[in-house]
């Protein structure tokens, strides 16, 4: 399936078995029994290390099978558990890697509108992670030197100078290995399943060792030189390795599944995510946190099969079913974090059943609108939670390491600013949002926007926040104090704000209606629309 594509492409039925998992794209069905199948990149760096290792088990009275091509044809062996090593590979002479980087982004949601925007000028590009997300030169495309030369300089020409290419010299290269019967194997792409449809995955690396796994694995290489072990998995038993992680076990039952119908509802609305890698989703806060079976328990379990293939759908089309710990008293807008067309369904709503704000006669685009609303500490869904309010101090010598770090990332000319002077808040969104800001060092000025202050700053735990100078006596600047509320982006559902409506006896429906207004609920059905690339529609409008 094109994963740009308009509409669900239904393929041959999912079921957990390994044979139809391998290569599956993800499909609808109109029979609920079926599940719609996923991948998920569970270990997206192996070999990063030298002597990465990870071991895979089956459980106890079950084996592993693995399947990979040797010299052409189809091999087949079978083991209770085996131990994948990298081991680096020397080449018999050396290969320059090259890329163009557009562009570096916190979010994905940003790098694909910036994405869209190159490919509304024509030229073709890919959506990265190699650490942050970032949008790259179509490799396939520009695929020469000569290529890559010839567009930076038509970019250049143009006065875009925000491009650059990216080299290195490989002289060797990881690959992974196991051993067998007294034989050593090395393959870049190997196929594990098991009987019991359950493999256990452990890495030093992980705090919990021995983590189940539904479904089946595959080791791959990756755009970045390494390789990504991939979970082959059903949605629904997918989500038992979110929901509990995402929300906890305790929740009131109504909160559980609102956030297992946004976990299904996001997974397959970001399946496009990892195009690049050949897998859909990550294990991380990146996409949602996916644990496998680990953690699963009879009240999240149960809200899952309470919302068997419901999704949450605007206007037919799969919503951005975005959630964060904590909202800060309002939710954020769409734009008022990322870049990108509108989503009429994710505005700013002010996170209280009591009337405690009145937004449109008090907007918080007015500073001392805005102030006044965060030292506002009664009356929200949040009350007495952590970071519904906070406050740090930051001294100057840590905000001018954390800017240069940051500026020396991106490669920004400012790199070598001595000192910043002040750090000003220029735009907020009318929900409070900084839209942009300022900071201003000795060397000059550097603009921000968005939840680009929160890539500088460590500080700040969300973009609801206002900035103080700390003067010392001698009227010496010693740092900046940031006041604000909410953890995570804001948008969406807040998590800590749904438990007090379902304490308040709000059923899941109510609670998705709240935080996502005029929205559906339905089931999965090939009808719905799994996102559309609007990037025409937004070219046209600038």
């Amino acid at each position: 399936m094109a994963l740009t594509s308009t509409k669900f492409n239904p393929f041959a039925s999912i079921v957990l078995g390994f044979s139809c998992l391998v290569g599956f794209a993800t499909s609808a069905s109109a029979n609920p029994q079926q599940e719609v199948g996923i991948q998920v990149g569970i270990v997206q760096r192996f070999g990063d290390h030298t002597k990465d290792t990870m071991t895979l088990k089956a459980n106890q009275g079950d084996r592993l099978t693995l399947r990979f091509d040797s010299n052409g044809k189809p091999e087949t062996l079978s083991a209770q558990e085996i131990k994948l090593e990298t081991t680096m590979q020397r080449l018999s002479q050396p290969v320059v890697e090259e890329r163009i980087v557009f562009s570096t982004h916190r979010s994905f949601e940003t790098a694909e509108d910036q994405a869209q925007e190159w490919r509304a000028q024509g030229i073709e590009v890919e959506i990265a992670q190699p650490e942050r997300w970032q949008v790259w030169a179509k490799r396939d495309t520009y695929n020469t030197p000569l290529l890559r030369r010839l567009l930076l300089k038509s970019l250049q020409a143009k006065g875009i100078q925000t491009a650059r290419i990216e080299s290195k010299v490989i002289q060797e290269v990881p690959r992974p290995t196991w051993v067998l019967n007294g034989f050593r194997y090395t393959r870049d792409v190997v196929d594990i399943s098991s009987r019991s449809g359950v493999i256990q995955v452990d890495r030093e690396k992980d705090d919990n060792p021995n983590r189940p796994y539904g479904g089946a694995l595959r080791i791959q290489p990756n755009a970045y030189g390494n390789y990504t072990l991939v979970n082959f998995v059903g949605v629904e038993t997918y989500l038992r390795g979110v929901v509990p992680h995402e929300i906890g076990t305790w929740a009131p039952q109504p909160v559980l599944e609102a956030q297992a119908v946004l976990a299904r509802t996001y997974a397959l609305r970001n399946v496009r995510r990892f195009v690049i890698d050949n897998y859909q989703m990550c294990a991380t806060t990146q996409c949602q946190v996916y644990r496998g079976l680990e953690g699963a328990e009879a009240s999240t379990d149960l809200a899952i099969a309470a919302t068997r293939g419901l999704v949450l759908t605007y206007q037919n089309e799969l919503v951005d079913a975005v959630y964060s710990s904590t909202s800060g008293g309002i939710t954020a807008g769409f734009n008022d974090i990322w870049h990108g067309w509108d989503r009429p369904y994710l505005k700013a709503v002010v996170d209280s059943v009591n009337p405690v704000w009145d937004l449109p006669a008090r907007n918080l685009s007015d500073e001392r609108n805005f102030r006044a609303f965060i030292n506002q500490k009664k009356g929200f869904n949040e009350d007495g939670t952590d970071m519904f309010r906070w406050r740090y101090e930051v001294p100057l010598a840590q905000l001018n390491q954390e800017l240069r770090e940051y500026l020396k990332a991106v490669r920004h000319p400012l790199v070598n600013f001595k000192t910043i002077q002040n750090i000003q808040i220029t735009q907020r969104s009318k929900g409070g949002r900084i839209l942009k800001a300022a900071i201003v060092t000795d060397a000059g000025t550097i603009e921000l926007e968005k939840d680009d202050i929160q890539t500088v700053f460590e500080a700040p735990a969300s973009t609801l926040f206002y900035v103080d100078a700390m003067i010392e006596k001698n009227k010496a600047l010693k740092g900046f104090i940031f006041t604000g509320g909410g953890f995570g982006h804001g948008v969406g559902m807040s998590q800590f704000g749904s438990y007090n409506l379902g304490k308040l006896g709000w059923s899941s429906d109510r609670i998705l209606s709240f935080y996502f207004p005029g929205t559906q609920l339905q089931p999965i059905n090939n009808s719905i629309t799994l996102w559309r690339d609007r990037s025409n529609e937004q070219a046209s409008n600038r």
